[in-house]
This record gives structure tokens, C-alpha cells and sequence, in this order.
């Protein structure tokens, strides 16, 4: 089996220009990457100072390239507004032809305290069913059918998204959680992959694999497993067990516009197993 390969940009410092993300994005897909993904921060801890928009850069992306597939890894639900959201995943798929995967997750103020300075929802139970609502909307709005939703969080009543993203049901979203934990990976197997958080090493993704592939009752569509290692990394033995992605993981503290470079010009991991 396969794996594709993406570079996974923190948007930080160096690579905190939109320029200078895009062109890397075109000498990528040039090298033969297949994806970039980017973090969605507002701010980081020292020595990080400057931190790009995602979602500008994102478009930055979709209009310097043609085949890369791009998205945000992962953007935290529960600070966005999901009707809007729906409108910048619609457009963004559009713009690029339909090459964008949407990565989500609960988000963290364990790094940057990003959450509590602007007023977030700490609660992570309560960010959970923030998460799971949005995701219902987005389905809902990504339909082109008009939206009637009326929750505990969010109300979205009699809308219509439209136009609708290119790709068809709707944006492929991975989730993002940690790997013993079951609540996430029952997210997951609702939607098209699994990213898994702090992954240790292949048999923790094996256990991974087997609970999702349960989880999903032998559905026949495309699932995605992305792990992110560190440049060098051996991913064969997770290919083995499932993984579909490899996400190139870099020091979100130390990362370099030379460090990026040479990443890219290494190449894309290319096991077969």
C-alpha cells in the first residue's frame, strides 16, 4: 500500500508570509507532495511572535497550485461560526477545483492560552458538543438544501448555502483526537478520516484502525489515517497498519524557512509494504 505525503506548516514566524507559504505550496506539488496543511492558531507560546491568518493562506494555496491538496490541520469548531464556515469551505473548495480537506478538532488553550484570552469556551465536554453541532451544519449547508437547525449552540434557520463545494457529498473532514480516547474516534468513523494526536507509535494506530473500522460497519467509501512524524521517520510499519497520510511534523518553536526547504526538496515518503 501507498501513503501520500503532505507537508504540515505552522504558520508561524518565517512562514507567517502568505507569499512565502504559496510558493512553497507550488514548489511542492511540483516536487511531487501531495498536500498542505497548515495550523489554525491565533497565537503561540515564546519565541513564536508572528502568526498568520490560516485561512487567507489557504486561499493563497488553492490559487498558486493546481493538484495540491490543502486544508486547514486542524481548526478548533468550537471558535468558529459554523454558518460561516460553511461559506468559507464552499468558496475555498471552489476556488481550487475541489482539493479541500477540512481538518477539525476541540483545539487546546494548553499552549498559547489562545481560548481563555479571547473569551472561549474552555469546557472541553461543552467544545465537544459545539464541535459535533458544527459538523451537523456543515453537512447540512455543504447539502445545498435549505438548513433548519435549531440547537443548543447555534441556530441556522432556513438558509441555503449556496453554491455548493465541488466535491460531492460535501468537504471531506477528518477529525482529530487522541487515540485511547473512544468519544473522538466515534467522531471520526462519522466522517472521512482520523488524525490522531500525540501518536506514540504503530500499535497504538493499529488499535486506532480496528476500533474505526468497527465503528463504521465495513462502509464502503474512501477513509483516510493520518499520522504526523517527524521528517526521517521509517512510516512503513505504519502503513502497515492502516495509515493512509503521512503528515511531515515540524518544531512549531524552531521551524524554518531553510528547514521547510529542505523538507521539501527531500521529497514524499514513498513505502510500499
Amino acid at each position: 500500500m501507498k501513503i501520500q505525503s503532505a507537508l504540515w506548516l505552522p504558520l508561524f514566524n518565517d512562514l507567517a508570509d502568505p507569499v512565502v507559504v504559496a510558493r512553497l505550496a507550488a514548489e511542492a506539488e511540483e516536487a511531487g507532495w501531495h498536500a498542505m496543511f497548515v495550523w489554525d492558531h491565533l497565537r503561540w507560546r515564546a519565541p513564536v511572535q508572528q502568526v498568520a491568518d490560516p485561512w487567507i493562506t489557504l486561499a493563497a494555496i488553492a490559487t498558486a497550485t493546481e493538484r495540491l491538496r490543502f486544508g486547514p490541520m486542524i481548526t478548533p469548531l468550537a471558535r468558529r461560526r459554523p454558518a460561516k464556515l460553511a461559506k468559507e469551505t464552499a468558496t475555498l473548495d471552489r476556488l481550487s477545483g475541489g482539493r479541500l480537506t477540512l481538518g477539525v478538532g476541540l483545539g487546546s488553550d494548553r499552549f498559547a492560552g489562545e481560548l481563555s484570552a479571547t473569551g472561549e469556551e474552555l469546557d472541553d465536554r461543552r467544545r465537544g458538543e459545539m464541535l459535533d453541532e458544527s459538523l451537523e451544519i456543515l453537512a447540512a449547508a455543504w447539502s445545498g438544501e435549505p438548513v433548519h437547525h435549531h440547537g443548543r449552540h447555534y441556530t441556522v434557520d432556513g438558509i441555503s448555502f449556496l453554491p455548493r463545494p465541488v466535491q460531492r457529498p460535501g468537504v471531506p473532514v477528518w477529525a482529530a483526537g487522541f487515540p485511547g480516547n473512544v468519544k473522538p474516534l466515534r467522531r471520526a468513523a462519522r466522517h472521512d478520516g482520523f488524525f490522531p494526536v500525540n501518536l506514540e507509535h504503530p500499535d497504538q494506530l493499529a488499535e486506532v484502525v480496528t476500533t474505526i473500522t468497527g465503528l463504521r460497519q465495513q462502509k464502503a467509501t474512501q477513509y483516510d489515517i493520518a499520522v504526523a512524524l517527524p521528517p526521517g521517520t521509517d512510516v512503513a510499519p505504519y502503513v502497515a497498519v492502516g495509515a493512509t497520510w503521512w503528515l511531515a511534523e515540524l518544531d512549531p518553536e524552531t521551524v524554518s524557512l531553510d528547514e521547510v526547504r529542505g523538507v521539501l526538496r527531500d521529497g514524499p515518503a514513498r513505502p510500499s509494504t
